[in-house]
């Protein structure tokens, strides 16, 4: 049965990555791009339509819906680079349901090697974050207000200027499997 559902997956991850199943066998980077989206999806597949079960793994609220990105859900526990279990869950919200769009994993800086095959990166400003998901750009902890100036939630953390790998592998994304933001999530903007 599991070989089954690899296979399948497979199938899915060939055609959702633009890579035909007849590629040429030189590709090791298309080669190994498949391979990783495969083993992500295989690992996260439990997070897709179940926030829940998110949540009781440690994923909690890091930003409301971002335009033409979504929802950020951060598990503090996860750090680095671990392709099975990313830091950062980014859910679109559709009316009362869930869906897992990308995964997500930052960096303080650009990696010197890239962690996945043909990574392109994006950035998040220095900024103080709620417990709400609520958050303030501001370029030292000490100016992070106690509350946020849009809801009253308490501070949960600040963080520097960081370097972003999103990892479009659960929603499509024609901007690419890398890019920051997805035309296709305009819709859900308003969550």
């Amino acid at each position: 049965m599991r070989r089954l559902i690899t296979s399948a997956v497979l199938t899915a991850v060939v055609a959702s990555v633009g890579l035909g199943a007849t590629a040429p066998a030189s590709s090791a980077k298309g080669s190994r791009l498949v391979a990783d989206v495969a083993a992500a999806r295989l690992a996260t597949a439990k997070y897709v339509n179940n926030l829940a079960a998110a949540k009781a793994n440690g994923y909690g609220i890091l930003t409301r819906m971002i335009p033409d990105m979504g929802y950020h859900f951060l598990n503090p526990k996860v750090s680095g680079f671990k392709l099975r279990k990313p830091p950062i869950l980014v859910y679109e919200h559709h009316g009362n349901r869930w869906q897992l769009g990308a995964l997500e994993w930052v960096f303080p800086s650009k990696p010197a090697k890239a962690p996945l095959p043909g990574a392109k990166y994006g950035s998040f400003p220095a900024a103080c974050h709620y417990l709400d998901g609520t958050y303030v750009p501001e370029a030292s902890q000490s100016q992070c207000p106690a509350a946020s100036p849009q809801t009253g939630a308490k501070l949960n953390f600040w963080h520097p200027k960081l370097v972003t790998l999103h990892f479009w592998i659960w929603y499509p994304n024609p901007a690419g499997i890398y890019s920051s933001m997805n035309p296709m999530v305009t819709p859900f903007n308003n969550g």
